[in-house]
């Protein structure tokens, strides 16, 4: 499948890139999609919740009142779950949530996700290019010029750029990756995947 190729100005060059037909022709799997998303968000998650139980709240272990005769329900000491300040019942404990997937799952899920921003119009070309310093005002020109300004738009480069992640690390919808870090839950997050040139041949490689 063949893309059009534009430069920084916004206006579209003489080149046109190759995208594999491995991605334009996927089939893309749902369920694959869900399980790399559901793991993506499940690794995000630090796990360390707690809240104290009967065991651990600090009070007297004193019967409040005698078992029979009051004329109400038994309780036991002021540690009780169902007392204002007393622990627990069953609460969070720290734990671990990330769960493994297997690569060629992940792989299939990646490939889905990519065959639907084809399909959908949200995957352009951009001439690659390199900033002297990081300067948030020329990346904001860069996306206005591409007429991407409004919308959600994840850059993607070939090889790690400071100047070019310093300059879009303030902008609330721009996000910049490198290829090799690329995975299901970014490109679907995106609205549109600006990829630099040389970040489509190595996908071709990839997926090839």
């Amino acid at each position: 499948m063949e893309l059009k190729v534009y430069n920084i100005e916004g206006k579209e060059t003489a080149k046109k890139v190759d995208v594999s037909d491995v991605i334009a022709s996927a089939k893309p799997n749902d369920h694959a999609i869900y399980l790399a998303v559901k793991q993506y968000l499940a690794n995000q998650r630090q796990g360390t919740h707690k809240s104290k139980e009967r065991s651990e709240v600090s009070g007297s272990t004193r019967k409040l009142r005698k078992q029979k005769g009051g004329g109400g329900a038994r309780i036991g000491d002021i540690k009780s779950p169902l007392l204002v300040g007393g622990g627990r019942v069953f609460g969070p404990r720290p734990r671990d949530y990330s769960f493994k997937l297997n690569k060629k799952l992940k792989r299939l899920a990646r490939l889905s996700a990519l065959s639907y921003k084809l399909k959908e119009d949200g995957f352009k070309v951009v001439e690659s290019f390199s900033m002297a310093a990081p300067k948030t005002k020329e990346m904001i020109a860069i996306l206005k010029n591409l007429q991407l300004s409004d919308k959600k738009t994840l850059l993607v480069l070939d090889e790690p750029n400071h100047n070019i992640a310093l300059s879009a690390r303030n902008l609330q919808k721009v996000g910049v990756i490198n290829i090799a870090d690329l995975n299901t839950y970014v490109i679907l997050n995106a609205n549109t995947l600006l990829f630099a040139e040389g970040a489509v041949a190595k996908l071709n490689e990839i997926y090839s």
